[in-house]
């Protein structure tokens, strides 16, 4: 598949995005290529993130890659950087975009096991794809890290220990990334992203509980926003462009909410 060169906010930018087969990594996906990236879109499901990959390259011919991805195994790191960097010829930005919610649990409800697994897929995948994904950015310079984390890094709520503690940790080892790569001089920004509730599969739970319910469902959960709406994808996916571009040079070590003003109240 030939790589071509588009027009755009990151033409020529070369970008990886985990947990991209649906939601927000499909809307980022969609706008990145049409912004001019050539993409890497990773996905523990390889037949959707497959399927992903050939309708962007439908929309806008040869701009997408898709690869089978645990970001739980550093193994599959190695492999997929490895693989992208050669089919795209480099790595100008990496997208962690993967992440799980869990069970409402309370503390002495809660398992190891739930953490574990969020622990793993939530915080520790952004560490391994941050190390293997470095000496591909600092080659390629300028070059971006985005991180999706969630409000619910910045303000807790009852039950949800294993995912507030998992996306705090994404919030804050964003900015020990951001620090080092400053102070090294590599021009790797690093900043994370924090949405509120976006109409995305994460809601289908909040939807069961409506009774199947979506409108329902959206409208209970927009009761805390001031905005009074739920979000939309491209919400999310417009914040990442911007940081994944070059308008973001002299953004590093930043959260970003895209919440309604939920964390204003």
């Amino acid at each position: 598949m030939s790589v071509e060169h588009r027009p755009g906010r990151v033409a020529g930018k070369k970008v990886l995005i985990t947990g991209a087969a649906g939601g927000l990594g499909e809307a980022m996906a969609f706008m990145m290529a049409r912004e001019g990236a050539t993409l890497a879109l990773t996905d523990i499901d390889e037949t959707r993130v497959a399927d992903l990959a050939w309708r962007v390259n439908v929309q806008t011919p040869g701009s997408a890659f898709a690869y089978a991805h645990d970001v739980a195994s550093e193994d599959d790191w190695t492999r997929v950087i490895d693989a992208a960097a050669a089919d795209l010829g480099g790595l100008s930005v990496l997208v962690n975009n993967a992440g799980v919610g869990g069970p409402l649990a309370f503390v002495e409800q809660d398992t190891v096991e739930n953490w574990q697994r969020q622990y793993e897929i939530n915080l520790r995948s952004v560490m391994l794809g941050a190390k293997h994904a470095l000496p591909h950015l600092r080659a390629a310079a300028p070059a971006s890290i985005v991180n999706i984390s969630s409000i619910a890094g910045l303000a807790a709520a009852p039950g949800m220990g294993a995912y507030n503690a998992t996306k705090a940790g994404v919030w804050m080892y964003t900015k020990t990334l951001a620090l080092e790569a400053a102070k090294a001089d590599w021009n790797v920004r690093c900043n994370s992203v924090h949405p509120v509730f976006i109409k995305t599969p994460i809601l289908d739970p909040f939807i069961a509980m409506a009774g199947g319910d979506e409108a329902k469902a959206a409208e209970r959960l927009a009761r805390g926003i001031p905005l009074k709406r739920i979000g939309e994808p491209d919400d999310v996916a417009y914040c990442v462009l911007y940081l994944a571009s070059d308008e973001s040079k002299f953004v590093t070590g930043s959260e970003f909410k895209i919440d309604g003003g939920m964390t204003a109240q």
